[in-house]
């Protein structure tokens, strides 16, 4: 064989970009780079390996283009423990309509600009208010912000017997209300309650938490809150409601009262709309990891006619955050309104286990662990 000296070099380069099969390409190259004896072996080893990274990337280069992102596959990061989802609400941050002020207190009423009026003769104390918000930004929950000042709303109905509204039950009805505000009281249930009259009655002081939420999750653009006894305030309807109701058994008295103190409240704490909830909105069960324990309020809460965005549609924070789920029985109870925030949370799980490679089993084990390890911490 000739020995090639740079200028062939240079001609066998130029033939065998011309030759369009690749595999002939680099049989080409090698052969013209067979070195003789008196080449020594380092110098024909160079020769063949720079020639064959030539013809690599050669080859490389238009795979590299037919190939949708290969130019980023160097910088992909591994999968990584994933983020907890932002939660869409619809109107997040909407305010009340005007400054609320007080304008008398006495020591068993006290009275506001905007109408509203609160019994004062019943309230009791309890545990003070204290609780951590999570950040959204740290899934794990590792630390959190400490607080006293009530971060929302959760609206809920008593469940109580019923009596007729009407005027020839008035005493009844009386009764039965004195009887409730009793136990409610005696039990620290709610922090107000509004009877069937339309008159608010505090009962556990806004200072301190009232024990209305038991196990719950719910969460607004930046934080999350398990177990909202301590962080929302409890304000429950003496009312029914029966299962996937859409209409609202509450009279229009009780209505325009909670509309009131709801304005109110939001006025001063600066609660804002997307943090108004009903009780079966965060209600869970953590027994079976299931959404729904309770269902009061489940899709008949009147949102709009107490000057709140209607939040039935957004993710359940509870299945998105923590991969709660819900069974068949879950939409005929909880009513269709409900029931689409509930779907939304679902299909946005699965996007996040596939984003993730993990199965939908396997994702919703790794964020039970989440949760549980949260509410252990809580509860220390």
């Amino acid at each position: 064989m000739r020995q090639i000296d740079e200028s062939q070099l240079t001609q066998a380069d130029l033939t065998a970009r011309q030759i369009p099969d690749p595999v002939g390409r680099l049989r080409y190259l090698q052969s013209v780079a067979s070195a003789p004896p008196s080449v020594s072996r380092w110098k024909s080893r160079i020769t063949i390996g720079f020639l064959t990274l030539v013809v690599l990337g050669m080859v490389a280069a238009p795979l590299s283009l037919r190939m949708p992102g290969a130019a980023h596959a160097a910088s992909r990061k591994p999968p990584s423990q994933p983020a907890l989802p932002q939660i869409l609400r619809v109107e997040p941050e909407v305010a009340p309509s005007a400054d609320v002020w007080s304008v008398e207190k006495a020591s068993d009423f006290e009275t506001y600009s905007n109408g509203l009026r609160i019994e004062n003769q019943y309230a009791v104390r309890h545990r003070p208010r204290a609780y951590v918000a999570y950040s959204i930004a740290d899934p794990e929950a590792t630390g959190g912000e400490k607080r006293t000042v009530p971060a929302g709303i959760v609206y809920h109905t008593t469940e109580s017997l019923q009596a007729p509204f009407e005027p020839s039950q008035n005493n009844l009805l009386k009764r039965v209300g004195e009887s409730l505000i009793d136990y409610v009281r005696r039990r620290q249930c709610y922090n107000f309650l509004i009877d069937r009259f339309g008159r608010v009655f505090r009962i556990v002081n806004e200072s301190d938490a009232a024990d209305h939420a038991g196990h719950s999750v719910w969460a607004d653009d930046r934080y999350f809150y398990v177990n909202l006894n301590d962080s929302f305030i409890g304000i429950s309807f003496e009312a029914q409601t029966g299962d996937g109701e859409t209409s609202t058994r509450v009279g229009d008295a009780q209505v325009r009262a909670a509309a009131m103190l709801t304005e109110m409240l939001r006025n001063r704490y600066k609660i804002p709309g997307g943090n108004c909830v009903t009780h079966a909105q965060v209600s869970v069960n953590p027994s079976n990891m299931q959404i729904g324990y309770h269902v009061d309020w489940a899709s008949s809460f009147p949102f709009e006619k107490l000057g709140l965005p209607d939040n039935y549609a957004t993710p359940s924070p509870a299945v998105s955050l923590f991969g709660f789920s819900f069974d068949a029985s879950f939409a005929q109870r909880a009513g269709e309104r409900l029931a689409l925030g509930a779907s939304n949370a679902d299909r946005e799980l699965v996007q996040r286990a596939q984003i993730e490679h993990l199965s939908l089993t396997a994702y919703r084990k790794m964020l039970h662990r989440r949760y549980l390890k949260i509410t252990a911490r809580h509860r220390g």
